[in-house]
């Protein structure tokens, strides 16, 4: 792999990486998935978003959960996943995760475009990544694919999701913040508050720069793996992808 090589491949994470989160939030957190979840029996869509997302761990408790998602609160994890479980087990709550995620790229992206070139290089590039310490990127690229273009674009984005934000856990652990700090330093109280975590929350003034020092961190391990999983020549395409999927959000 050559200088240039690693350069397109860390301008292609960085063109990519808020729209990539953004799909993939917008999904996790779509009406058309909570309505699903709420038909197949998860009357608490928060329940489901934990079992669901979790549930691509295997049947495992909720310390392992709390430990991949890295920055819920604790009590929070294990009260929505054991909630979630309680309808289907986790292997069953994932199962319906990724047929969610399939409904809703049916729904949202069937008339992109070019849909089977963006959903081809997508996969190329989910395919090939190395999933050494993101468990969850792991578990959701085992998970069943949907039979469509559309359901599979859908599923992948949320596989790439998981895969930048393991990347990220990785990064802030690695700098020192605790699941706590690296959710003040960057989004700030709000976000700590809708993860679960109880006030008061600590001054992260001083160490506040670390996240600055995690997301360089997290852009540089994905660029690294980007560069193996596809030729250089293909990131074009994947960033042409990722943009128009991103477009056809709701």
């Amino acid at each position: 792999m050559t200088t240039t090589d690693e350069k397109a491949a860390l301008a292609a994470v960085q063109s990519t990486s808020v729209a990539i989160h953004d799909i993939g939030t917008a999904i996790y957190l779509s009406p058309d998935v909570m309505g699903w979840a709420g038909e197949w029996g998860w009357s608490n869509p928060f329940a489901f978003y934990f079992a669901g997302r979790g549930g691509m761990l295997g049947e495992v408790n909720n310390d392992v959960v709390t430990s991949a998602l890295g920055w819920f609160c604790p009590d929070a994890v294990s009260a929505m996943y054991n909630e979630g479980i309680g309808v289907a087990g986790a292997r069953g709550a994932a199962e319906r995760m990724a047929e969610a995620h399939s409904k809703w790229g049916d729904k949202h992206f069937a008339e992109i475009e070019g849909l089977e070139e963006a959903t081809a290089v997508s996969e190329e590039v989910v395919n090939g990544l190395e999933g050494s310490a993101i468990p969850l990127f792991v578990g959701w690229r085992d998970a069943p694919r949907s039979d469509t273009a559309a359901g599979r674009a859908a599923q992948l984005m949320q596989m790439l999701r998981e895969w930048r934000g393991g990347l990220h856990l990785v990064a802030t652990t690695a700098v020192g913040l605790s699941p706590l700090e690296a959710i003040l330093t960057n989004e700030g109280e709000g976000q700590a508050k809708f993860f679960g975590w109880p006030e008061p929350f600590p001054d992260v003034a001083s160490i506040k720069a670390r996240h600055e020092e995690a997301e360089a961190i997290t852009d540089r391990l994905c660029a690294s793996t980007l560069a193996q999983a596809v030729p250089v020549a293909k990131l074009p395409a994947f960033e042409a992808a990722v943009t128009s999927f991103r477009a056809a959000l709701p």
